[in-house]
């Protein structure tokens, strides 16, 4: 196996992710199995209990893990399906090296960074190594170069790259050349900065990704490739993208970061056919129609907090052909201001996940508003249970109905605690996580739109719908389209008299990609782009 070690320098936020991401489209587009592995300095065992503000979504994979989002940007770019080992956190690793600690592993030894805490990591790599039987690993280093939390993950990767010698380990960093306005110019010394204190640790970068507003000229291009020792064909130009952060992997091919790789690995592969994501791009920069579809969350002002949902529904526009324009929407304006209000001249409602009891009055009129109004709606997760809370109220009359989460003592709790979370006490890692099988209705509306009668989905929740009022609501032509191969969990919800009104107590937005839009989001794009041109679906 060959590695690609990527690591961030000047500040957060450069978009190592993405670029890990990209590149591995390159790679796979020329024929070669990647995979992909994300290193998080901080102590947490995992994000499970982070708050979005602080982290931004956590994404869940099938095996369960609540992971980095990152890992959700490495699914959607490539074929690729993780698990719990591709993302390893600080956490984890002391965890691991404490546990055996006590177990006596080290009887004898004096426990430190080095050997035992170094050695761990570079346990995961070969784990992912051995299980992946991929071509490459992407590795991407959380933080920034000269964090104090992240140094012991660079001196593993520094002993691994040894360990495995030349041309088979690239070291890739991306950095950030920032353009100062007064002197219209862009700077390169901090990008010198970094490469200095990657080297103190004892890694010298090969390729530098320089993250910039401005283009790179020939003459910034020499004087990064001099004052930072890597080849001026090495200096790689990522700029601003003008769309899509799909047009990424198209940049870098331009950029030839693809061919500088093989070289540098002694990869025989043939030149990437990127035709079909050409495609996706033009769908994005030219689309034959437009819409226009109002998000309705808590953690509106953190575009990271529903990021795999924004992605989802641009992917449903790339499906239809179809240009999305996402408005978001703070549930707590609607609670002040009312729907009339905010969110008026919409195609399309969709109330995401979420937890906490902020804002739930909100979500529950927007799906009231798009019920009564016949707008198109989508709920995910929490969203699902807002249809029903807002339901039991407005169309069965049952006054007061709420979900036990947010309201302990509600006289109809139409949404409850599942059974087997009433004896949990500790809160990371033990919801109802990852993929499950869900049985679709026979004629519902989710089976025309899957194309299939039982699917896999990815969960994450601890509350569900209460099955005491299932009766009820059936009579009121509230339609269960999709539950648990038993039966007894409720999966997919739908309104029968209703042009689409759907909702899934799973996270549908997981599975999603640009070359193969989710099927919900799908449907929930062509039914949108029918509601505001009143055409039949």
């Amino acid at each position: 196996m060959k590695y690609i070690f990527v690591t961030g320098g000047v500040v957060s936020s450069l978009g190592k992710g993405l670029t890990a991401a990209a590149l591995g489209t390159l790679l796979e587009n020329r024929g070669l199995k990647i995979t992909l592995q994300k290193f998080d300095p901080y102590l947490n065992v995992d994000p499970g209990t982070m708050s979005p503000y602080q982290h931004g979504e956590v994404y869940v994979l099938n095996d369960g893990a609540e992971t980095d989002l990152d890992l959700g940007h490495y699914e959607r770019f490539t074929s690729t399906k993780l698990t719990r080992y591709n993302n390893l956190t600080s956490g984890q690793v002391y965890q691991t090296v404490l546990d055996k600690e006590r177990r006596g592993d080290y009887l004898g030894k004096t426990v430190q960074v080095i050997p035992h805490v170094t050695d761990e990591i570079q346990n995961r790599i070969l784990q992912i190594t051995e299980q992946s039987k991929a071509d490459v690993l992407i590795t991407e280093i959380g933080g920034t170069t000269g964090d104090i939390e992240g140094l012991p993950f660079l001196e593993a990767i520094r002993e691994f790259a040894l360990d495995v010698g030349y041309n088979n380990a690239v070291f890739l960093h991306v950095t950030y050349v920032p353009f100062i306005k007064a002197a219209g110019e862009l700077k390169t010394k901090p990008t010198q900065q970094s490469v200095a204190k990657l080297r103190e640790i004892g890694i010298a970068p090969h390729i530098l990704v320089c993250r910039c507003e401005q283009p790179l000229n020939k003459e910034l291009r020499q004087k990064i490739s001099m004052f930072c020792n890597v080849p001026y064909e090495a200096v790689i130009e990522e700029k601003d993208v003008e769309h899509s952060i799909y047009e990424v992997p198209l940049m870098l091919q331009r950029e030839r970061l693809d061919d500088l790789i093989c070289r540098l690995l002694r990869l025989d592969a043939p030149a990437a056919n990127m035709s079909h994501w050409q495609d996706i791009i033009r769908k994005i920069v030219a689309p034959q129609h437009r819409v226009r579809i109002g998000v309705v969350g808590k953690y509106i002002e953190l575009n990271d907090a529903y990021k795999s949902v924004y992605e989802a529904v641009n992917h449903g526009g790339i499906a239809n052909d179809c240009g999305v324009e996402i408005e978001k929407i703070d549930a707590e304006e609607i609670e002040k201001y009312g729907p009339e209000k905010t969110l008026k001249g919409l195609g399309g409602i969709l109330v995401p996940g979420g937890f906490g009891e902020r804002g739930i009055e909100g979500k529950i009129q927007a799906a009231q508003f798009a019920r009564e109004r016949k707008i198109p709606y989508l709920g995910l997760c929490l969203g699902m249970q807002i249809a029903t809370i807002e339901f039991a109220r407005h169309v069965l009359k049952l006054s007061g109905a709420h979900s036990t989460e947010f309201d302990p003592n509600t006289p109809h709790p139409v949404i409850a605690l599942l059974d087997e979370q009433k004896r949990v006490t500790q809160k990371g890692g033990t919801m109802r996580l990852g993929a499950q099988p869900c049985q679709l209705t026979v004629g519902s509306k989710a089976a025309h739109l899957y194309g299939a009668f039982v699917v896999q989905e990815r969960h994450r929740h601890r509350y569900e719908y209460n099955n005491a009022y299932r009766s009820q609501f059936e009579e009121a032509g509230f339609c269960f389209s999709g539950t648990s191969p038993d039966g007894k969990l409720v999966e997919v919800i739908e309104l029968k008299d209703h042009p689409f009104f759907i909702a899934s107590q799973f996270h549908p937005e997981f599975q999603s990609k640009p070359n193969a839009p989710h099927p919900l989001f799908r449907g929930f794009i062509a039914a949108t782009h029918a509601h505001i041109h009143h055409r039949p679906l």
